[in-house]
């Protein structure tokens, strides 16, 4: 049964309706080409060619002399055998070319698959080679980088120059540092032998303050004892 379409009106959704659903469309074409129909109404081509062949059957088994109506049927028969088998041969030309058409496309598929593949590794080529000349021009500017910082010293002659005069700086630093240390040995061996003669000297001075303190006592104990000398003397002069 045909369904019928909605035609809406200006600013309304439009609905599409078709007479078969996808399912019964696969169904009639399947039905098609199994009947070799090209519409769905009218006899099939096959359903004729078999009353054909079954009025030619029914014909050759009467008994009455009927051989003019069976070459008749039988004529008959063979053109609608005839009209069926052109259409079966145009399908399998189809078919051939469709088999051919497959396997042109299964050898152009392998072709492309092969081309995928081989771009594949052309490209993972690509990408060490880009990552091998990443590394060479760093390479190249750093070496750049080390040209410049050499240009801009001075000439090697210059440089050696420099080099000499402070290899000549640095020895007579080492002859003065040398010089110097030497002086400040004999610095350090006179101070302590002045240290060594200071205290002799604090010891002989101490020596002879002792001396001098003994002396001074025993001068005072013999001024004392003679003033008790003297004293007594007096004394008995003045009993007499």
């Amino acid at each position: 049964m045909l369904k019928g379409r909605k035609v809406s009106g200006r600013g309304e959704a439009v609905t599409a309706n078709y007479a078969f659903s996808p399912l019964d469309d696969d169904i009639i074409i399947k039905h098609r080409l199994l009947t070799r129909t090209t519409t769905t109404r009218g006899e099939p081509p096959l359903k004729k060619l078999q009353k054909k062949f079954t009025s030619f059957v029914v014909e050759v088994e009467k008994d009455t002399d009927n051989y003019g109506d069976c070459e008749k049927l039988a004529k008959a028969f063979l053109q609608e055998m005839s009209t069926f088998e052109i259409p079966l041969l145009k399908s399998k030309a189809v078919v051939d070319a469709n088999v051919r058409e497959k396997e042109n496309f299964n050898e152009l598929k392998d072709d492309i698959n092969r081309q995928i593949v081989q771009a594949q590794a052309d490209i993972e080529d690509l990408k060490k080679l880009l990552e091998e000349s990443k590394i060479e021009r760093q390479h190249k500017e750093e070496c750049e980088a080390i040209r410049k910082l050499i240009a801009a010293q001075p000439p090697r002659s210059e440089t050696q120059k420099m080099i000499t005069e402070l290899e000549k700086e640095i020895a007579a630093l080492d002859a003065e540092n040398t010089a110097g240390s030497r002086l400040l040995e004999l610095r350090k061996k006179q101070f302590a032998l002045l240290l060594h003669v200071v205290d002799e000297l604090q010891n002989t001075i101490e020596e002879e303050q002792k001396s001098l303190v003994e002396e001074m006592r025993l001068a005072t104990e013999e001024l004392k004892n003679g003033i008790e000398d003297a004293s007594g003397g007096s004394d008995a002069m003045a009993v007499d």
